[in-house]
């Protein structure tokens, strides 16, 4: 198997905004709005503060991606990356597709300087809790609450 992790350019935004569109049915049954995540992917090539992409080509063919983001540590005096809109593709599925994303992404951070990994996942998303654990990550103590807000 040949597995290829490079950062996202501009012009991978549709077919990230595709797989987010993809994993948002597939996981929670949500319908996301095409213009809207559209908008969405191409702000983080905008602004490069909000974080990157990667995407992975498996044989020579892109077959997923996931976004990193940033959270400043107070606590620890640095930054946690956080790994989110995570998908691959069906067909790419155990290949080892995300162990591959999980482990370039990782290795950037050690070497950023990064604090740690974080990433949620959905309560009855046993098959990604334990991939996740597999890849040595514990799940913390901590709830996550949110209060959206207009737009």
């Amino acid at each position: 198997m040949s597995l290829e992790i490079r950062r996202a350019a501009p012009d991978d935004a549709d077919a990230i905004a595709g797989w987010n569109i993809a994993m948002a049915w597939e996981t929670e049954q949500k319908r996301l709005d095409p213009d809207t995540i559209g908008r969405g992917v191409r702000a983080v090539f905008d602004e490069p503060r909000r974080g990157f992409y990667l995407v992975a080509e498996w044989e020579g063919v892109a077959v997923g991606c996931l976004l990193v983001t940033y959270e400043w540590s107070d606590w620890r005096c640095g930054d946690f990356w956080w790994v989110q809109s995570v998908y691959v593709a069906p067909e790419a599925r155990r290949h080892g597709v995300f162990r591959g994303m999980y482990a370039h992404v990782k290795a950037m951070a050690e070497g950023a300087g990064a604090v740690g990994l974080r990433l949620y996942v959905e309560l009855e998303n046993a098959r990604a809790q334990a991939t996740y654990a597999g890849l040595g990550m514990e799940r913390c103590h901590y709830y996550m609450y949110e209060a959206p807000l207009g737009g």
